[in-house]
């Protein structure tokens, strides 16, 4: 990649970056305020923040890995943000929904690894709930990586059906070599 192609692609990190801080910055006010059983309601019967250690993966599955499972989960978080990264790199300049998928990714994906690294374990603090219904508890990082996932999901299922389908041929080269339409 030629290094002017890279001068557009800092603003889709300098927001990863952003929600990436958003996500620690948050995460180390619920550690501070909610670890002991402090909850906050923000919304009754639907929103509030509460205090929660995840140590398995998504929904609170596969806690029971222990240190092993630990650095399985760190493994295949930095994989993922590799892969997210070069995804990143090599999709075209145009492409700005899979860019910011990308980049939301990517936040969400390094936001949950610090976490695993430093501590062990990924701290999740809100809680959503409707009636009955309890959301499992989450975290910025979560939601980042959720959005993102959605974004990629649209992409590949419906946006790019419609844009081959869209699209006509522009131009075919006869023998002459100009072009016709």
């Amino acid at each position: 990649m030629k290094a002017r192609d890279f001068g557009w692609r800092i603003g889709y990190l300098i927001a990863a970056l952003g929600i990436y801080l958003s996500d620690q910055m948050t995460k180390a006010w619920a550690v501070r305020v909610l670890r002991f059983g402090e909850m906050r309601n923000l919304i009754d019967g639907l929103l509030a923040f509460a205090y929660a250690e995840n140590r398995g993966i998504a929904f609170g599955q596969m806690q029971e890995g222990g240190a092993f499972g630990r650095w399985v989960f760190v493994v295949l978080a930095a994989a993922a943000a590799v892969a997210v990264l070069y995804y990143f790199f090599r999709t075209p300049r145009t492409d700005d929904r899979t860019l910011g998928a990308c980049a939301l990714l990517l936040a969400g994906i390094t936001g949950n690894l610090t976490d695993r690294v430093r501590l062990g374990y990924v701290v999740d603090f809100i809680d959503v709930h409707w009636g009955t219904y309890h959301w499992p508890t989450f975290n910025i990082a979560d939601a980042s990586i959720c959005a993102g996932a959605l974004l990629i999901a649209y992409e590949l299922f419906f946006d790019r059906k419609s844009r081959s389908k869209a699209q006509p041929v522009l131009a075919t080269e006869n023998t002459e070599g100009t072009e016709k339409f």
